[in-house]
């Protein structure tokens, strides 16, 4: 059964809402010794040829141009060709989040449904209610729906309000990974309904397999990429979303960037690309180990576990709601110790007071910390009634 979660709050922000949020990462930015487990981000030092891309955009100051509004043709071609969609194209731009927002806002609206997972990824949740459009939500926690969504349900969840199908997959935060015949069926039932399907592939390079939508679904298939998690290049803000020409162009109509992406951050992506085979192995290994490290760690514990191992992508979900354990005060325990994690009321209120999320993509030192002060900080984490504000 699907349910239609409640208006956001969001619009009602007040500006000491702002502050103190921005307040609170600021804090965390300018920490030196942070231990950054929290974000999905990639930690790992810069392969060379990207860090001699970076250094060689700023020494020859091409940023004092405007990129092309689509981004560079070099960089474009080369996301599509990465993805293997042929006729596909791509537009770049400032992270994978400005790509959801422009695809969302192209297709959502007053009287339209948006229908997605719970838990999922919140901010294409905001931008389809901030277009005036509904948004439902089926939950896929609990071992009874394996943790991820079927072909019935979503089919039952359609109705003719639908405009878009949006799916993440790998999921955000749990892990799990669609294969190719659950994302044929997915597109079948966008197809049926004439909604488009809106793939956020964010942590598709971390998979096992993975079926991009827009190849199976060419006429209502929209599939975003990023390379903040990959490529370690979340701060320079780059992402993409790709589709056939026709349908690119109604989702370009809806761009708040028409002068184009950052120059800097897409000569780095295509330098990325051009090693991507040869970084991402190195990078898959760490973050594998530490999983392995997670794992090892959470099953010496009563009322710890893992609802999906391994992840396919660079996090993994911990549920500690069994073993008695708020998720924020277990936060806020690391937190107290330099080591940032997230909770997951971040992802889904519904779901959220029963695990945290722990990124991978990081120095293998900086998963043993997290692992060696589990068992002292979950302890105190029982016992620890105040937390501060968390985001």
């Amino acid at each position: 059964m699907s349910t239609v979660a409640a208006m956001p709050t969001g619009s009602k922000a007040t500006a000491s809402d702002l502050e103190a949020k921005n307040a609170y990462f600021d804090r965390l930015f300018n920490d030196a010794d942070l231990k950054w487990l929290g974000q999905n981000t990639n930690h790992v030092p810069l392969h060379p040829k990207v860090r001699e891309a970076l250094h060689a955009a700023v020494d020859d100051e091409g940023f004092h141009g405007y990129a092309p509004p689509a981004g560079l043709e070099a960089l474009r071609q080369a996301i599509v060709d990465d993805l293997n969609i042929p006729g596909a194209r791509a537009v770049v731009t400032d992270g994978a989040v400005s790509a959801l927002a422009m695809a969302v806002r192209a297709f959502c609206g007053p009287g339209r449904n948006m229908v997605t997972t719970d838990p999922g990824w919140k901010w294409p949740l905001l931008f389809a209610r901030q277009a005036g459009a509904e948004v439902t939500e089926i939950p896929i926690w609990g071992a009874e729906h394996a943790f991820r969504l079927s072909p019935e349900r979503l089919a039952a969840a359609v109705d003719e309000t639908t405009s878009v199908i949006y799916l993440v997959d790998p999921n955000n935060p749990l892990g799990i990974c669609y294969t190719a015949g659950e994302i044929a069926a997915f597109c079948a039932i966008a197809r049926k309904a004439g909604a488009v399907l809106i793939h956020d592939s964010t942590y598709r390079d971390f998979a096992e397999g993975h079926t991009p939508a827009t190849g199976l679904y060419p006429e209502g298939a929209l599939t975003v990429v990023s390379f903040s998690k990959w490529l370690g290049l979340a701060g320079l803000r780059i992402g993409a979303l790709v589709a056939q020409p026709e349908l690119l162009e109604q989702a370009a109509a809806w761009s708040q960037a028409p002068l184009g992406a950052n120059v800097i951050a897409q000569k780095a992506a295509l330098a990325g690309l051009s090693v991507k085979a040869e970084w991402m192995a190195a990078v898959q290994a760490l973050q594998r180990e530490n999983q392995a490290r997670i794992k090892a760690a959470v099953d010496k514990l009563p009322g710890f576990t893992l609802p999906v191992y391994p992840s396919h992508g660079n996090f993994l979900v911990v549920e500690c709601a069994e073993a008695g354990i708020r998720p924020e005060a277990l936060v806020a325990e690391y937190g107290s110790r330099g080591i940032m994690i997230r909770q997951g009321s971040y992802h889904t209120p519904r779901f959220g007071d029963r695990f945290i999320k722990v990124s991978t993509t990081v120095p293998a030192a900086w998963m043993e910390a997290f692992c060696a002060l589990l068992p002292e900080l979950a302890e105190r984490a029982r016992q620890r009634n105040e937390v501060p504000a968390l985001f």
